[in-house]
């Protein structure tokens, strides 16, 4: 097992790897937000990337999210834990807890959400987006670090880079969400189509618009530097959970075998050129 770990806002780099690999790995999708770093943690081999890149240049919308999950796949990586900011529409989730979420809402707009397309379609399951054998892992590590965490709910991704009215705020308290962040779609889905588990590790930092303070980047920044000692930590409880315990197979959701039944295209139809781009992210598939 090896897993990716995809670094949000306020998490650029991981100490524990201080003295990894650094790999820079282009895909058929393009380049992803910067380069990889390899090594272990705890025992377990592990690849980070920070989803904005260092330095925080690549806005929500701009972020190639194909090429980050095919980099992840190329680089051997079959689970992936988004450690991510969000926003809070509850009063039980105030600043400094960690969300697992188990759902997504998709609101985003005009991001490339598929592998497939140009002559190769294929239908995945998204019912459950989340790997719930995942997710139930890093609650035991938040557990573990002494976290204030919370498990289950539903992420609501919006498109950004702008936060919330209040007007849309609590529309989306009042429809029933839990959490708000820009990056938590396509992710999910690409994950699933490139047969890897995928969880969130969602930090709160604010109530986004729907209480009289509103939020802005200064203070969600505060907030982040304080959560990036628990972030470091969760990872570490982490990697010590799936090296002495690695994910079960079959999972529940079957992240592992997502393609089976999604192709509506047969494959003595599919063209090459798409097909060889494809051997990226499921090569047991396209090889």
């Amino acid at each position: 097992m090896k897993l990716g770990i995809i670094g949000g806002s306020g998490l650029y780099s991981m100490p524990a790897l201080a003295s990894g690999r650094q790999r820079a790995q282009e895909t058929p999708w393009g380049w992803p937000s910067d380069t990889l770093v390899e090594g272990e943690i705890e025992g377990l081999p592990v690849v980070f990337m920070p989803r904005h890149g260092r330095g925080h240049r690549i806005a929500p919308a701009e972020i190639n999210y194909r090429a980050n999950i095919a980099a992840l796949r190329i680089a051997g990586c079959n689970v992936i834990v988004s450690v991510a900011a969000c926003g809070s529409f509850r009063d039980e989730l105030p600043p400094g807890t960690l969300v697992i979420p188990d759902q997504l809402v998709d609101r985003t707009q005009g991001r490339d959400k598929s592998f497939f397309g140009e002559g190769i379609v294929a239908h995945v399951s998204l019912a459950d987006p989340i790997a719930t054998d995942l997710a139930a892992r890093v609650e035991a590590a938040a557990g573990a670090a002494g976290i204030p965490h919370h498990r289950d709910g539903t992420y609501l991704a919006i498109e950004g880079p702008h936060f919330a009215t209040r007007a849309e705020s609590r529309l989306a308290k009042a429809q029933g969400f839990d959490i708000v962040g820009m990056t938590g779609m396509p992710e999910a889905a690409l994950a699933r189509e490139a047969e890897m588990a995928y969880a969130i590790a969602a930090f709160v930092t604010d109530f986004d618009a729907w209480k009289p303070e509103a939020v802005s980047t200064t203070s969600v920044m505060e907030v982040l530097a304080a959560n990036a000692a628990n972030a470091q930590a969760l990872v570490a409880a982490l990697c010590r959970a799936l090296r002495d315990e690695p994910l079960p197979r079959p999972s529940a959701q079957g992240w592992e075998r997502a393609l089976d039944t999604a192709f509506a295209t047969p494959r003595v139809e599919w063209p090459l050129e798409p097909a060889a781009r494809l051997r990226a992210i499921a090569p047991r598939l396209f090889a």
